[in-house]
């Protein structure tokens, strides 16, 4: 007989052939086992047992290390903008104003001294916006401790000045020892390095470069927005892996916490970053408007324009708790999402 008979009329019985169940264990790919070593999920099951609760294990852990990651990167690039905004406006902008109004004070002072007649109250009423300037400087920590030596040296200075230029008004028009007066105190006003002018000029370049180094947006906060937008995409990619895994694994279609992490980062990432446009923006226009060096008239326009330009980055700085707070709440929705599914499948009867 031929094919299944054999001698004695019995069937010869077939050679069984395994049958691979639809959705069983298939052969692990490099990257998995990769993973789960970095990530500290454990031995990978050995070919042909079931991987589903070590992949599962390997998802948790990544999308916890990425939403970890994102939330340090993103809270450090903030940082690195918002944390010079309050400064700016508190300090730094109004000491570069108030230095220019000493300036010019002082240079208003010194046309009503030498003019014929000389105008002793226009002199006084200068005098006294110069030194109220130079009190705000102070109080705004220009320079640091420097700074404040300096103002402190400035302001003895005009002292000096001052006296010389009352004690040749108290003399007749045509002395020379009125002369003599007012040749020194103009001395002391524009000599050179030591005069008050110069001091002061050295004073507010110090402090533009101080306005500078805060409204860079040098390579280091641009590497540090680049790591924080590739994490995003890094965990968008993983949510939406793990998503697929397990609807295709457990026949789970949606998992709204996993979409609930996707749509907080998505959404908090624009909005940081939004927040972050605005007050760039804003230091940048400051940063023009000092460097142009107002003058006269122009100087409270500046500062208007100064506490416009810098409107709203308080509120906005504060945001860099919500930083922490939001991360805290993605690693939640991600244990939360994912844990049933672990320990379901964990103790699952064999």
């Amino acid at each position: 007989m031929s094919g299944g008979t054999g001698t004695g009329g019995r069937v010869r019985p077939r050679t069984a052939t395994a049958v691979r169940p639809a959705f069983g264990p298939r052969a692990p790919a490099p990257l998995p086992r990769l993973l789960g070593r970095l990530l500290g999920a454990g031995p990978r099951p050995p070919d042909g047992a079931s991987t589903t609760a070590h992949d599962l294990a390997v998802c948790r852990r990544l999308l916890l290390a990425l939403s970890a990651l994102l939330t340090l990167s993103l809270f450090l690039s903030y940082e690195g903008v918002h944390g010079d905004a309050n400064p700016l406006r508190t300090s730094s902008a109004p000491a570069v104003l108030a230095i220019d109004t000493a300036l010019y004070a002082l240079d208003q002072a010194q046309a009503d001294a030498t003019a014929t007649p000389p105008s002793p109250s226009e002199f006084q009423k200068q005098i006294s916006v110069a030194a109220q300037s130079l009190s705000r400087a102070a109080a705004g920590d220009v320079g640091g401790p420097a700074g404040r030596q300096a103002v402190q040296t400035v302001s003895g200075l005009i002292a000096g000045y001052t006296g010389m230029i009352q004690k040749a008004q108290a003399e007749p028009e045509t002395s020379v020892l009125r002369e003599a007066y007012l040749s020194y105190a103009t001395s002391m006003l524009k000599a050179g390095d030591s005069g008050i002018e110069a001091r002061l000029t050295e004073l507010q370049r110090g402090q533009l470069a101080a306005v500078g180094r805060q409204t860079s947006f040098g390579p280091l906060l641009w590497f540090g927005w680049s790591v924080a937008a590739l994490f995003l995409v890094a965990l968008g990619a993983a949510l939406v892996e793990t998503q697929l895994f397990l609807r295709r694994r457990l026949r789970r279609r949606y998992n709204r916490q996993l979409i609930a992490t996707g749509v907080l980062s998505a959404t908090g990432f624009g909005a940081l970053l939004l927040f972050t446009v605005w007050t760039h923006q804003g230091m940048a226009d400051t940063r023009a408007l000092l460097d142009g060096a107002p003058t006269g008239s122009d100087i409270p326009d500046a500062g208007r324009h100064t506490a416009s330009y810098l409107a709203h980055t308080g509120f906005r700085a504060a945001a860099s708790v919500w930083i922490v707070i939001g991360g805290v709440v993605l690693m939640v929705l991600t244990e939360t999402g994912l844990r049933p599914h672990i320990n379901d499948y964990r103790f699952r009867p064999r």
